[in-house]
């Protein structure tokens, strides 16, 4: 892949004032409600070109606020090509976090030629962002991308960048953010040799989706469209998007589960699921504790809902093969995944087929046992966390664990770099 630093356009402090109020996390964690809360937030928000409101001109509507911003000198480009090296500071289970990445652009290339997904699709979300890239021809936030740094030579480098004083240095305010300590300092790395040191070492790993694969997915339609339009040199801003690289192995890759929600189970299949379920797992009970919602490591996932009090606990078998049940053209560790057992032995067999229509995401637990006790969904299904070797194991083997499997978290913000495809 080729990496390569770029003129990005940032945000004019002295123009918008403080920077926590102008941020927003990626359109795809906005509820509705959120919406209108970083609408109210400032002006200048990044949520007018992010994620605009549900009008039927909100793409046109963006690009406009976009070129306004640019005329009035609320967003300016940088003066010259940088590296941005970002430092996103966070909490997670009380401890504090700190995760390092570069911002970069990478030219585009077709999956699998330096490039690897992990996850599966859905053309709803693709057309959505299609439609926005082309009003506004611009990346308002970066894809969250991973690469393998096995022999370290990158990590000393963006340490000594992190030593100088940052570009930027802020703290999310509450509500702007999940946690509101959440803290993010970004640096523009412009010296000729560590640009050129940084662009050849990451441009020789190979890279992988962890969060935008919608997003990239648009991006190659996107370059195919502008390429028609024109001679194709391979120059044009277009055959690139903006990405933020972050090795494996750094501490604060953090990637959850998205427990499922479900309901709109026949009564007569939800009473009979007890005992078929015994048919291919050993099946345990666990008393419910507040706040105690840890699963044996020895299992495939619990389910919330199904004995009052208690989570069902879904271990192996030893005298059932599930193999013959999984897709024969899935990888090995494809079928060793929770989601993937859940989707083709729980939902699609022994429940005959739940529609998607039917099915809620969630990473906080809590909310799932509430929904279930006001009746909101039937069955919680809890998920152990996926591991990022797992991420990279089925990348490798050229396969996609089933759509919403992963939630890296904390999300990236829109608004701190904004890259121009024109």
């Amino acid at each position: 892949m080729e990496v390569s630093p770029f003129r990005g356009i940032r945000y004019n402090q002295s123009t918008v004032g403080d920077l926590a109020r102008v941020i927003c996390p990626p359109y795809d964690v906005i509820s509705p409600e959120q919406q209108r809360v970083y609408y109210k937030k400032s002006d200048y928000n990044a949520i007018r070109l992010e994620f605009p409101e549900p009008t039927t001109d909100r793409y046109e509507r963006a690009a406009m606020t976009f070129q306004q911003w640019l005329k009035q000198g609320v967003l300016e480009y940088d003066s010259v090509s940088a590296f941005y090296l970002h430092e996103h500071q966070f909490k997670y289970s009380g401890k504090k976090m700190v995760r390092r990445g570069v911002i970069a652009r990478v030219k585009l290339e077709p999956w699998g030629s330096g490039i690897f997904p992990h996850e599966e699709t859905s053309s709803k979300a693709k057309s959505d962002r299609l439609q926005l890239m082309r009003a506004c021809r611009a990346n308002f936030s970066p894809l969250f991308c991973l690469y393998q740094d096995s022999e370290q030579k990158i990590a000393p480098t963006l340490y000594r960048v992190a030593q100088e004083k940052p570009l930027i240095s802020l703290r999310a305010e509450r509500g702007n953010f999940p946690d509101s300590d959440e803290a993010h300092s970004l640096w523009a790395v412009t010296d000729p040799e560590i640009k050129r040191e940084l662009s050849e070492l990451l441009s020789s790993q190979p890279i992988y989706i962890a969060d935008g694969h919608h997003r990239y997915e648009t991006a190659l339609t996107y370059q195919q469209e502008r390429t028609e339009e024109q001679s194709p040199t391979g120059k044009g801003a277009f055959n690139y998007v903006m990405m933020e690289l972050v090795e494996f192995s750094d501490p604060g890759v953090i990637v959850l589960p998205l427990h499922r929600l479900v309901r709109g189970i026949l009564p007569s299949s939800l009473m009979s699921l007890g005992d078929r379920l015994k048919d291919f797992f050993t099946v345990e009970s666990v008393a419910l504790r507040t706040g105690s919602w840890q699963l044996p490591v020895d299992s495939y996932l619990g389910i919330l809902g199904l004995q009052p009090g208690s989570l069902v606990v879904l271990k192996k078998r030893q005298d059932v093969s599930l193999e013959a049940m999984m897709p024969g053209n899935r990888s090995q560790v494809y079928r060793e995944f929770g989601v993937s057992i859940l989707n083709h032995i729980v939902l699609d067999s022994i429940l005959s087929g739940v529609k998607d229509t039917k099915i809620a995401y969630t990473v906080d637990v809590e909310e799932a046992h509430q929904q279930i006790r006001e009746g909101q969904y039937q069955l919680a299904f809890l998920l152990h966390p996926p591991q990022p070797g797992m991420v990279k194991a089925v990348a490798d083997a050229q396969d996609r664990m089933p759509r919403k499997s992963t939630y890296f978290y904390p999300k990236l913000p829109a608004g701190l770099v904004i890259n121009p495809l024109d």
